[in-house]
């Protein structure tokens, strides 16, 4: 992951995608499989999934959302007005590149506490969202935390960091991580 933070310049389009590849070799298997095997289950039981996210990614978690549901999964995304209370053993997908939006970071502990299974996806693997998190996938992109960790605060106060090039890396490495991940969903429920 240090690697990847020290060669993020990114000057060109073949510069982004060439670090965005990169960093998708960088995640793990097991923690894909682990992510991957637990949401195969909460489809075969009936579970619930409910994504959170704020800013571009929870714009991430919306569209994971919507492809989820064409395979069949239930599933909410935070903030909207249909969202049903969790039930034990439901999923809760985090996605905060720092592991440290409070909003995220508050549903990710109230699901623990409900016990649901809480997986995070995030730059950071010392975050408190990867430490409440049951599942964490370690996904490259943020480079550094903001100076005022909590979004909204950000967004009030008007403060917009250049977190990194383009200020993106990281919601497009989750973009392109997760739209992996459901065409490897599709394959394994056999579903088109």
């Amino acid at each position: 992951m240090d690697e990847l933070r020290e060669k993020h310049i990114v000057n060109t389009m073949r510069d982004l995608a060439n670090y965005v590849l990169n960093a998708i070799s960088y995640i793990k298997s097991e923690e894909v499989e682990s992510m991957i095997e637990v949401l195969i289950s909460a489809l075969d039981e009936g579970r619930r999934v409910l994504i959170v996210g704020v800013g571009r990614s929870g714009l991430i978690g919306k569209a994971f959302a919507v492809r989820l549901m064409h395979l069949g999964y239930k599933v909410f995304v935070m903030g909207d007005t249909i969202v049903p209370a969790l039930r034990p053993k439901d999923i809760l997908i985090a996605i905060s590149g720092s592991g440290r939006t409070k909003l995220v970071i508050d549903a990710a502990e109230v699901a623990k506490s409900i016990g649901a299974k809480v997986i995070a996806l995030t730059s950071f693997r010392d975050s408190p969202l990867a430490n409440l998190a049951d599942i964490v996938v370690e996904v490259p992109g943020r480079l550094k935390v903001s100076t005022q960790e909590d979004y909204f605060s950000r967004q009030i106060l008007g403060i917009y960091e250049p977190l990194s090039p383009l200020a993106s890396l990281y919601e497009v490495t989750v973009m392109a991580f997760l739209d992996g991940l459901i065409i490897e969903l599709t394959q394994r429920i056999k579903k088109s």
